[in-house]
């Protein structure tokens, strides 16, 4: 049988009262004695159910979304997502809300996580940018002792806690692997190209999957040319506005990749286009505007990540990480879904 705080208290012939404040760092307890019972918790092997404890005392986890205030239909997603878990609160112990900020921008984010690390809730979940500035503000609010998880978009180099979202180097490689295959062997003659569209390269997911893209690239179908990269903010009437005036200028395009949002504008474009020489396209996120565009033949492939698992899993990892417990890998993978319009779901 597991030890018990009633078999610390008899071993260490002391009250209850003083085990509970020991094993929660309360003051009242003189050294020596704190020295006798944590020995004989040692001894005795104990294991707190930290879990267990909270939920006894009906504790409550304050946590904090941050998420980037755009058009884009897989932000609204995650925002949806958000909000459902909040609806949860009662059942699963948590007072989840929620903050806007401009996409893209890091001064606003910045000055969020600031005002938070004043606040100090259980636990901060954020869509990331990828500056200086951004990752000396989670490190203050790591170093506060407040857990953090970057969502969809990562911040490596920080002390964030984890990262609930795709492995978007393998996405990227991903993409370029079925685009090539698409094109080839009508399309792999010399003079072809590849119209690339990010919604900007100051996210750390964009970037990362532009590199997957270009070095499966130049390494298995060097005869393709990428194109710079266009960035149309996840904005569905500039994403609209530079993919037309991109395939006014040229008439060598072959594929398209996609690899932020404002697909909206990506599919207008597509359809309204006509000197481009398209024969694939790829993009990110399964919406019922890209569902719509699948079956019938305007996107040929999209890779999908599940937003309400990269939500639930930030929620999960966050509260683990308050109670000091351990985080179970595999259940927290995020795994990249590829749909054609034959295995839609």
């Amino acid at each position: 049988m597991k030890p018990t705080v009633h078999d610390i208290a008899a071993a260490a012939g002391v009250s209850l009262a003083t085990v509970d404040r020991v094993l929660n760092r309360r003051s009242g307890v003189r050294e020596v004695t704190r020295e006798r019972v944590e020995s004989v918790i040692r001894d005795l092997g104990y294991v707190r159910d930290v879990a267990a404890a909270n939920l006894a005392k009906r504790r409550v986890y304050p946590l904090v979304f941050i998420i980037p205030d755009s058009a884009s239909s897989f932000m609204r997603r995650i925002n949806r997502e958000v909000r459902e878990a909040a609806s949860r609160a009662a059942i699963e112990r948590t007072d989840i809300s929620w903050i806007e900020v401009p996409a893209f921008e890091v001064a606003p984010l910045v000055r969020t996580l600031q005002r938070l690390a004043e606040e100090r809730p259980a636990g901060v979940a954020l869509v990331a940018v990828d500056a200086p500035e951004v990752r000396d503000a989670v490190d203050k609010l790591v170093a506060r002792g407040i857990p953090v998880v970057t969502l969809v978009s990562d911040l490596p180099g920080s002390k964030r806690n984890h990262y609930a979202g795709i492995d978007n180097l393998a996405a990227g490689r991903t993409a370029a692997h079925l685009l090539g295959r698409f094109l080839q062997p009508r399309t792999l003659e010399e003079g072809q190209s590849i119209a690339v569209l990010a919604g900007s390269m100051l996210v750390r997911d964009h970037r990362e999957r532009l590199e997957g893209f270009r070095s499966l690239l130049a390494s298995d179908f060097p005869s393709l040319e990428v194109l710079p990269v266009l960035e149309g903010r996840d904005d569905p009437a500039q994403v609209h506005q530079i993919l037309l005036e991109l395939f006014q200028r040229r008439a060598d395009i072959a594929g398209l990749y996609s690899v932020g949002a404002g697909n909206r504008g990506l599919i207008r474009a597509l359809k309204e286009q006509r000197g481009a020489a398209l024969r694939a396209v790829i993009a990110h996120e399964l919406t019922e505007h890209t569902r719509d565009a699948l079956l019938d033949g305007t996107i040929d492939v999209i890779l999908n990540q599940d937003a309400g698992h990269e939500v639930r899993s930030a929620i999960r990892v966050l509260k683990a990480r308050a109670d000091e417990l351990a985080v179970i890998d595999a259940q927290e993978r995020i795994r990249l879904d590829i749909f054609i319009k034959e295995n839609l779901p």
